[in-house]
């Protein structure tokens, strides 16, 4: 393991973690996860290395396991865990142990160093990654850390939880007072600044609500934002990407160097880090897997379907935008949506979202361009029509309900359950619709539950080609 550490425990797991507090009934409780390794060479604001950890699974210790326990301590067989360390090596996963001190806050006892060099001895014989251990306190507090193969502990600085609502906990040094933040201080508290200010977030697409969505969450306090598109600016982005200049349409300007010159001239203290790019290149993958929410103000069906997969494979949730508007007889269809995708909530192919294959010729066009044109005279890919209508005050409301969606995930302003899984504003009616998308029998991605937490696979995200 390299860098900082980081760990991500799913909602699902995270629910069934938290109940090992309540059956204990004040005496310490056990259990494992199996947990998916995130490997980042160069974070791209500080470039240095990085390793997160995504849970998997959960699994109890079994009845017949379980020796004895008090206020104080909890003792089982170790044939559980023999048995968890054969499954974790078959498919490249981190053991993990869990137990509670139910009674007072998370950390580790003289007697859990004991205990777990000797289990770690044991993960390095059997030719484990490592062995995690986490310890949930009763007061809410969280600790983790990793026995590594050569030995060496090295503790956790943020571990969170993932779902519709996200918490989360540092070993770090809190970041300074901001005090240009005090005024959502007042509503949302003290705490709520310093969370925004840890978070890394990327926006992939800095057109109309990406460029808005930017610099509303620099604005928001985001200490770290990585912003990715490939295009630069033309004539008729000058109505909807904000703080475009008409100078940067004469003489054509990355629209992530413009997103990048509007947020360092605010001087907020925000960082910046900026990929002229598409998000599926493999170069990106870096940037992509150290963020901790991720907005896709793509228009593309390939990039869409990139970061579909991401958000179940690495726990980081994604937040979607689209918008369609045309003409019709008799008036207008302005729509726009927003999605969220994290475990539990259906994902975009559920919500007919993507269209598979004209994502398959999208990837065709960037990998073989005359294979791609090729096709296209003949007939056998449908190529993009006229460009699409857009108006700067629909493309900003929606980047403004998809930041809400990221305060809700952070408060539960809206809900306790955090971030609606699918919004729909129908801005020629008048009305909001929180769209119960229903999860397709067999998706073959968000009902897949070996894909969440997965981590790092050969191939990237399991996808050929």
């Amino acid at each position: 393991m390299n860098g900082e550490l980081d760990i991500t425990i799913l909602d699902p797991h995270w629910q069934q973690l938290r109940s090992l507090l309540e059956v204990g009934q004040g005496h310490e409780a056990s259990a494992y996860l199996k947990l998916g390794v995130s490997v980042i060479a160069a974070d791209p604001w500080t470039r240095l290395p990085r390793t997160r950890l995504v849970s998997h699974s959960f699994l109890e210790v079994a009845e017949p396991d379980r020796i004895s326990s008090s206020p104080l301590h909890v003792t089982w067989s170790t044939r559980g865990y023999m048995r968890l360390l054969s499954e974790a090596m078959n498919v490249d996963l981190m053991p993990a142990i869990v137990h509670t001190h139910p009674g007072g806050s998370a950390f580790f006892s003289e007697q859990d160093d004991a205990n777990e060099a000797e289990l770690a001895r044991t993960a390095r014989l059997k030719g484990t990654r490592g062995l995690a251990s986490i310890v949930l306190g009763g007061d809410g507090s969280v600790a983790a850390r990793i026995w590594l193969p050569s030995g060496e502990i090295a503790v956790a600085q943020s571990i969170r939880s993932v779902g519709g609502r996200v918490q989360s906990w540092s070993s770090g040094k809190p970041a300074d007072d901001a005090p240009h933040l005090d005024r959502q201080a007042r509503l949302f508290g003290d705490s709520f600044n310093a969370q925004v200010r840890a978070l890394r977030v990327a926006v992939v697409g800095c057109g109309g609500t990406g460029s808005a969505a930017a610099l509303l969450l620099a604005r928001l306090g985001i200490g770290h934002i990585l912003l990715i598109d490939k295009d630069t600016l033309d004539e008729t982005n000058l109505n909807r990407v904000h703080g475009s200049r008409r100078n940067d349409a004469t003489s054509p300007t990355n629209k992530v160097d413009i997103s990048e010159r509007e947020i360092l001239a605010a001087g907020l203290g925000t960082r910046v880090a900026k990929v002229v790019g598409w998000a599926g290149e493999p170069e990106l993958r870096d940037g992509l897997k150290s963020c901790d929410f991720i907005f896709g103000c793509t228009d593309d069906h390939s990039g869409r379907l990139l970061l579909n997969r991401l958000a179940y494979f690495y726990g980081i949730p994604v937040i979607d935008v689209g918008l369609r508007m045309r003409p019709v007889a008799g008036g207008h269809d302005i729509f726009g949506r927003v999605t969220t995708l994290v475990p539990e909530h259906p994902c975009l192919l559920c919500g007919k979202v993507i269209n598979a294959r004209r994502a398959g010729e999208e990837s065709l066009e960037r990998s073989d361009p005359d294979e791609f044109h090729k096709r296209k005279q003949e007939a056998y890919v449908m190529g993009a029509g006229d460009p699409a209508p857009a108006v700067v005050t629909f493309t900003t409301e929606m980047a403004c309900v998809a930041v809400d969606e990221l305060i809700a995930a952070l408060t539960g302003f809206h809900g306790k359950d955090g971030m609606i899984p699918n919004r729909a504003r129908r801005f020629h009616a008048r009305d909001d619709r929180f769209l119960a998308v229903a999860q397709l029998p067999g998706c073959p991605l968000c009902s897949q539950e070996h894909y969440w937490g997965r981590g790092d696979v050969q191939p990237f995200l399991d996808v050929i080609g």
